[in-house]
């Protein structure tokens, strides 16, 4: 009794290609503007405060499998929203907590800029991106 070779893993002649799904192909300008708005999504903090990464994190559903591009910046401004919320949250509590020995007092203008600061990163990061010329890491 003679026994059969098995080809596990090797695909025959008469078998059909295996396909796979491509990534949709997007204009570097559509690209840009996905990517700056991702984070001039920040902004939304100002009438909401909380909705900015929330507004990153839909264009990364939307965009992770269109484009890489627009994927990380998107994943790039939650990060650094999160970040930021949690750093004012916290500084502001300090803050308000120190208030009641009057120490606190010396941190207000501190916590004002630290407060603002989001703003700028996030608009700097926004032209960055609509230039293309986004950060690249080793």
């Amino acid at each position: 009794m003679k026994s059969e070779a098995r080809n596990y893993g090797i695909q025959r002649e008469y078998d059909p290609p295996l396909e796979s799904p491509g990534p949709s192909v997007m204009s570097v300008e559509y690209e840009r503007t996905w990517s700056a708005l991702a984070h001039l999504s920040t902004f939304l903090n100002l009438f909401t405060g909380f909705l900015g990464p929330v507004a990153a994190f839909v264009i990364w559903l939307i965009y992770k499998d269109d484009s890489p591009t627009v994927a990380r910046h998107a994943l790039r401004s939650i990060f650094y929203q999160v970040a930021w919320l949690s750093a004012i949250f916290i500084g502001w509590t300090v803050t308000v907590a120190l208030m009641v020995v009057l120490v606190g007092f010396l941190l207000v203008p501190v916590m004002a800029v630290v407060t603002l600061a989001p703003f700028v990163q996030a608009s700097y990061e926004a032209y960055t991106a609509y230039q293309g010329s986004g950060r690249r890491y080793l």
